[in-house]
């Protein structure tokens, strides 16, 4: 080959890559922060890599650079790679070290939020449902057993991220301690801990905390940089961190919330950016550093969604779609918002920077109804089950996520209150297979009156893990199902048998046509889609229940909304012949199902 083609090869190929593809220098300096001995001003937004489809992940970081961000922050959760204990999972959707070398790739730098406590409206929080087996252990402390488990973890994500960190040429230029942690405790012993254990297995780029501005004193560590949460006001930002920093900077607002997520049953969270915009102005104008929660929210798929729960108020379990009104919307389109805050970055950012073009919006598909004929009963596919004097849990049962049946026989004739001590989450209560009561945590019911016939009756409790709680004071008592005991007329009843269904894998399903289900039902059928693109599956004449296309979760449903449609991405379909699964709960007979072109996110039942 011409060596001067190889020399011009060569040129254009520096020209097309990031300008940080190099080796950077990023510290916390005197009151600012420095990028290659320069001052710079971190415009992040938030997005997590576990609530976007791996397919997805270039395009969404891709607008996040459009809309003028220089930084992307996400969370690790830990249960999301060690779904099981002491087996890790850093493929597929779990390759969070994928996931910043494309951002690398796209011009934007990382920061990583490991914790190992995340909220994030996530499962526990991101803690694995396995520490809950361990007797007596308390998270977020410093339980022996917790450090050692915590440490073998970061060990395992540290050789993920380790070589992706600015001192060795990558994209990551700060790692986050914990998370909130002055709103749980104030033990600065245990912070410390951390701050050792992430140098120990290999983090070497700078650190902070980040708390709620009255948390701050409780949750700051000396000579880690302190960052505030929910906080926009410029001269209060620079004092309550003046108060925790030795009266200096850098300022950074690690969390600024434009929108707010969801939970069933409660009203769709919307802001305008009228009324915020502004003030993201006045920020920016300031010189501080801010990080936008969330930037793009995504869907929270599968079992993974949390809840929350405080001494005054009730459980509440969080939506499927984590599209938390952010400027780039659930399927990855700009918003007005999304508009309006890119012409405020704009204003802020050196004369020579020119952001990508907007990409149009993506292309939506409808698809007109069609039924799903072919069903599986639940109570058709039993697994091996096992027999217990008094019901397990679903830890001590061994399973994280799903749903669990209990069965037991009682005698008769009988009439009286059959009572769930401490029930989680969702129960459907069944006598000789006819389902005589819906059970829901979120409005304290636990309890039903039980007529039992003479000849005795079949007695099943089908428990659903609607999501452990995230966040507060309930965090370590967050065992799932029927985690105390089942009394009738006030007496215990024992010997139970007890049949798990962890829903990791449906495939073998044995469906038929024209079955009639007295329980939970799965639901199959198949349709074609011509020419791909992203689509929103309309629940809204269902009940409550889990979908999968082509063998992939695409998340719950429940017909209490607000939420009524589940995001379907483009990339997830195939063109000619697909597949859906349902699992429905409640409306046993439903089999009619389409697709709509947009989501509907705002309707309460």
């Amino acid at each position: 080959m011409n060596p001067r083609l190889i020399i011009l090869a060569v040129i254009l190929l520096q020209l097309t890559l990031p300008a940080f593809s190099q080796k950077h220098t990023f510290k916390i300096g005197d009151g600012e922060f420095m990028l290659d001995q320069q001052p710079f001003q971190i415009i992040s937004g938030e997005m997590h890599f576990a609530r976007i489809p791996r397919e997805c992940w270039r395009d969404r970081l891709h607008m996040a650079r459009t809309m003028g961000l220089n930084t992307v922050a996400t969370y690790v959760f830990w249960n999301y790679h060690e779904t099981e204990k002491g087996k890790y999972n850093f493929k597929d959707n779990a390759d969070i070290a994928e996931f910043c070398r494309l951002a690398q790739q796209e011009g934007l730098w990382v920061i990583i939020r490991p914790s190992p406590y995340a909220c994030a409206e996530w499962e526990f929080g991101g803690y694995p449902w396995w520490l809950l087996r361990e007797k007596g252990l308390k998270v977020r402390s410093q339980d022996p057993r917790f450090m050692k488990m915590s440490r073998k973890y970061f060990t395992a994500l540290a050789k993920q991220l380790a070589p992706l960190q600015v001192t060795q040429g990558g994209p990551i230029i700060m790692v986050q301690i914990e998370n909130e942690y002055g709103s749980y405790d104030k033990d600065k012993e245990y912070l410390g801990k951390y701050r050792d254990i992430y140098r120990e297995v290999g983090f070497d780029v700078d650190l902070y905390t980040c708390d709620g501005p009255s948390q701050m004193p409780a949750g700051c560590l000396p000579g880690v940089l302190p960052a505030v949460n929910g906080l926009d006001n410029v001269k209060e930002v620079k004092d309550i961190i003046n108060k925790c920093n030795n009266n200096h900077g850098p300022y950074f607002i690690a969390e600024w919330y434009p929108a707010w997520f969801d939970s069933w049953g409660l009203n769709h969270h919307v802001v305008p950016y009228q009324d915020f915009i502004q003030t993201y102005d006045s920020v920016l104008a300031a010189g501080l550093s801010i990080n936008i929660y969330m930037a793009h929210g995504g869907t929270t798929r599968w079992f993974w969604n949390g809840a929350n729960m405080s001494r005054k108020d009730p459980y509440m379990p969080q939506t499927s779609s984590y599209d938390y009104d952010a400027p780039i919307d659930e399927a990855g389109n700009a918003t007005p918002k999304f508009m309006a805050m890119r012409e405020v970055i704009m204003k802020h950012l050196p004369k020579d920077v020119v952001l990508p073009a907007v990409p149009e919006k993506k292309k939506s598909i409808a698809i007109p109804e069609f039924r799903l004929t072919q069903s599986s009963p639940l109570f058709e596919n039993l697994p091996t089950p096992i027999a217990v004097s008094t019901p397990l849990s679903f830890e001590d049962f061994g399973q994280g996520y799903g749903y669990m049946l209990y069965r037991t026989n009682i005698k008769g004739p009988a009439m009286g209150l059959l009572k769930i001590s401490q029930m989680r989450d969702y129960a459907l209560v069944y006598l000789d297979g006819k389902r005589i009561a819906i059970l829901d945590r979120r409005l304290k019911q636990d309890s039903v009156e039980l007529n039992v016939p003479e000849d005795g009756a079949r007695l099943d409790i089908l428990l659903e893990n609607n999501g452990r709680i995230n966040y507060g004071y309930f965090l370590n008592d967050n065992k799932q199902g029927i985690t105390e005991k089942v009394t009738f007329k006030g007496k215990d009843i024992r010997f139970w048998t007890m049949y798990g269904f962890p829903m990791i894998d449906i495939r073998n399903l044995k469906f038929s046509s024209g079955k009639t289900a007295t329980g939970p039902v799965y639901r199959r059928g198949l349709f074609s889609v011509n020419d791909p693109g992203d689509t929103y599956i309309d629940l809204s004449q269902w009940g409550k229940g889990h979908v999968w296309i082509n063998g992939r979760s695409i998340g719950k449903y429940w017909n209490i909304g607000p939420q009524q449609t589940l995001f379907v991405p483009a990339q997830w379909l195939k063109k000619g012949e697909n597949e859906i699964v349902i699992i429905e709960q409640l409306k046993l007979g439903q089999e009619a199902i389409q697709f709509l072109d947009h989501p509907v996110l705002d309707k309460l039942n």
